[in-house]
Parts: structure tokens; C-alpha cells; sequence
């Protein structure tokens, strides 16, 4: 089943993929573990891409424990003592999460007339079953784990500091997206379910503000991009919590347009930490030029890929409280983005492991690229409007000003010498 949002999530993260891939191997070429890192390499992107494509229960089930099981391969690579630690954590809230999305599944399954295993039956039954609200609920809580909702986010920072460059690149960018497609594909969206609706837009808010609160805290590159994560899948939450309030069918178009700049934004920033270590002086100050760029991309930047992802949410998200406080947490992100930057020309090259310099730097680039570009070639597909309209007045202005309230929150802080 390839529907509009799995195509654009399948697309972007095949992309991530390819490019994780020439970093990895060049990378781990010469490790003795790297053929171990390989198998679970590859058992984790046959998950990745098959979440996206399976029609039935059994086989996205199947797909999502390989997305989620044979990464704990990706993250221990290293084997030291904090990766192990993550490593056991990642597992402990995965295994959870997939024990939980058993018993939404067998709920889906015994409220299908005939025994139908599809994804497309098992939800359109889902809308008169007399465990709908179980169902719903236990959808969110096992979704909302790989997606990590506050607070179900301890794994990610643990998970994305401890693993190597590529392997955070790829599991922060594709591997959480099995989360939201699942929640896409499983929640009835054309049914308005106002307490889920709530619920499920209310934690996405939380998160969105409280991953930036303590991203801003934290000093290693990879850490802070671990808790924009949070953030912005607390954005994605909230956006299909208000899509569900409304009974939307389409709701699930948006949001998979918005993760898929996430897709390729923060892969490419993650990649942006070897490759700006990997790199000589005058490729360094492209790596941290561009990357500053596609940081501020996340806010929404004028022109960039998240700015169109980001106009593409506001009709879901509206005019009123949450749209408000969308547009603020992207003010939040842009000070989590400039304290990212800052933090990044500051990492010393000793705690990242660099491979060739040609390598890094043409993964990142690519990915960097695309993040800005892909955007733009989908705009039309996910919000129905022409691109011309992205340079309207008031659509420049709605992207600019969360942008310059986050520059101006970044100035107070650094001043403050945090």
C-alpha cells in the first residue's frame, strides 16, 4: 500500500538512506566489527522502507520490529560504556513500545468483520468498534514511544549521542519516521475523536517546548540535535492531534510533508558533525555555513524547505491557541538551531571518528541540498497551492518573524553566557 504519504516518507528516507550508506562504508571499511555493523545496517533499512509500503497488520508489524530491534546493532557499535547503557534503554522502551502496538493490533484485528488483516479495513472498522477508545489509546502510547513524546523521549538523547554519525543520521531521520507513518496509516483521522484529539495535540505541544528548553542546555552537537528531535516530532504530534479534532482525512499529507524535510534536515546535520571534523579549513566553513542554513531551515527560514513544510501545516494547525504556539515553538527551534551552530564550530575533531574527507563532506552535501530543494518540488503535491505563492507577503512574513523572535531569544542567551 503506497499511498501519497507513504510515497513522500519512502522517498526522502530512501534518499537518507543512500547517503548514510557512503558515509557508513567508507567509515567502517576498515573495522573489524564491520560486517556486524552491516547486517544490522541492513536488516534496519529493510524495516525502514517496508513500514512504508505494507497494507496489512502482520507484515507492518513485522517491518517495524526490524526498524526497531536490529538498530540496538547500530547503536553498541562502539562499545563503550554509554553506548551500551543507551543501548540497553533504546531496547527496553522498543521492546515496550511493540509489545503495546501488539495489543492495539489484536483490538484492530477483532473489530474487522471477516478476519480482514489490511491496515485499510482494520481502521475503516475501527470508527463503530466498541474498543475504539483501548484502540486509539494504545496506538498513541506504542507510537508515540518511537516518535518519543514527552515523556516517553529518555531513549533518544541516550540513543543519538552514543551511536556513530551515520547510524544517528539514519535512525533520527528515517527510522522514527515508522512512528508517524504508523500513526498516519492507523489512527481513524476522518472520525473526530476529541479526547485523543486533545491529548495527542496537547503532549505534542509540550514536547515541542520542552525539548527545546533542554536542548539549549546540553553542549555536544549531537545531543542538542537529539532533543530537536523531540521538538519537532512534538510539532508532528500536535498537527495530526489537530487533523484528528477535525476529522481530516487528508491531515496525514501535511504531516508526512513536514517529516520528510525532517527526514533529510536533521540527517544532514547529523552528518554535518563528521563532516565538518573531517574537513580542511575552507570545507569547514562551507560544512558550517551550509549547515547553518539547514538549521535554521528547521525553524522555518525564509525560502528554505522547512519554511514551505511549515506553511503546509497551518491550515491544519489554524488560527487560533495551537497555531499560535506552533509558530512560537518555531521561535524555540531557531534558538535550539543557533545554540546547535555555536556548539558545532566549537566541537573538538577528537570526539568524532572521520573518515576520508571527500566521504562526509558529499553525503552531507547532498542531503544538505535536498533538504532545500525537495521541499520545493512537493509543495504543490502536499498543500494543493503553486509555489508562487510561498513568495506572497504574508507567507514570507509568517515564516520570517518566529525566525528573528528566535535570533533575538539566541542573542539574550548567549549573553548570558550559557
Amino acid at each position: 500500500m503506497l499511498d501519497t504519504p507513504g510515497a513522500i516518507l519512502l522517498g526522502v528516507s530512501s534518499l537518507l538512506w543512500i547517503a548514510g550508506a557512503v558515509y557508513a562504508a567508507q567509515a567502517w571499511r576498515s573495522s573489524p566489527a564491520g560486517w556486524q555493523f552491516a547486517i544490522c545496517w541492513l536488516l534496519t533499512l529493510a524495516g525502514s522502507v517496508g513500514v512504508f509500503v505494507t497494507a496489512d497488520l502482520a507484515s507492518f508489524f513485522l517491518a517495524y520490529t526490524l526498524v526497531s530491534l536490529p538498530a540496538y546493532g547500530l547503536i553498541v557499535q562502539e562499545d563503550t560504556p554509554p553506548a551500551r547503557r543507551a543501548g540497553v534503554v533504546y531496547m527496553a522502551y522498543a521492546i515496550l513500545g511493540e509489545t503495546i502496538l501488539l495489543m492495539a493490533f489484536a483490538f484492530l484485528a477483532a473489530a474487522t468483520p471477516a478476519g480482514s488483516l489490511s491496515i485499510h479495513d482494520t481502521v475503516a472498522a475501527l470508527a463503530g468498534s466498541p474498543w475504539r477508545g483501548a484502540a486509539v489509546a494504545l496506538l498513541i502510547l506504542g507510537f508515540g514511544m518511537k516518535i518519543a513524546l514527552v515523556p516517553l523521549h529518555v531513549w533518544m538523547p541516550l540513543t543519538y549521542r552514543a551511536a556513530p554519525i551515520p547510524a544517528a543520521a539514519v535512525l533520527s531521520g528515517a527510522g522514527v519516521k515508522a512512528g508517524v507513518i504508523g500513526l498516519i496509516r492507523f489512527l481513524p483521522l476522518s472520525t473526530p475523536l476529541p479526547g485523543a484529539s486533545t491529548t495527542l495535540a496537547a503532549v505534542g505541544l509540550l514536547g515541542a517546548f520542552y525539548g527545546v528548553a533542554l536542548g539549549v542546555t546540553r553542549e555536544h552537537p549531537k545531543t542538542v540535535l537529539a532533543y530537536s528531535s523531540v521538538s519537532q516530532m512534538g510539532v508532528i504530534a500536535a498537527i495530526l492531534g489537530m487533523g484528528l479534532a477535525a476529522g481530516d482525512a487528508g491531515a496525514g499529507i501535511p504531516v508526512a510533508f513536514y517529516a520528510a524535510h525532517h527526514v533529510l534536515a536533521k540527517g544532514a546535520l547529523f552528518l554535518a558533525v563528521g563532516a565538518a571534523v573531517a574537513a580542511r579549513a575552507r570545507g569547514r566553513a562551507l560544512v558550517l555555513g551550509s549547515a547553518l542554513i539547514v538549521a535554521l531551515g528547521l525553524g522555518g527560514l525564509p525560502l528554505t524547505g522547512g519554511a514551505l513544510a511549515k506553511l503546509g501545516a497551518k491550515a491544519t494547525l489554524g488560527t487560533g491557541a495551537v497555531g499560535t504556539l506552533g509558530n512560537l515553538s518555531a521561535a524555540g527551534t531557531t534558538l535550539l538551531m543557533l545554540h546547535f551552530a555555536r556548539r558545532l564550530r566549537a566541537e573538538p575533531s577528537s570526539e568524532v571518528m572521520a573518515p576520508e574527507p571527500s566521504w562526509p563532506m558529499g553525503s552531507y552535501l547532498t542531503l544538505a541540498a535536498a533538504s532545500v530543494l525537495i521541499p520545493w518540488a512537493l509543495y504543490p503535491l502536499a498543500t494543493g497551492a503553486s509555489r508562487a505563492s510561498v513568495f506572497a507577503p504574508d507567507a514570507l512574513w509568517a515564516s520570517l518573524w518566529p525566525v528573528l523572535l528566535g535570533a533575538l531569544l539566541a542573542v539574550l542567551w548567549f549573553r548570558r553566557g550559557k
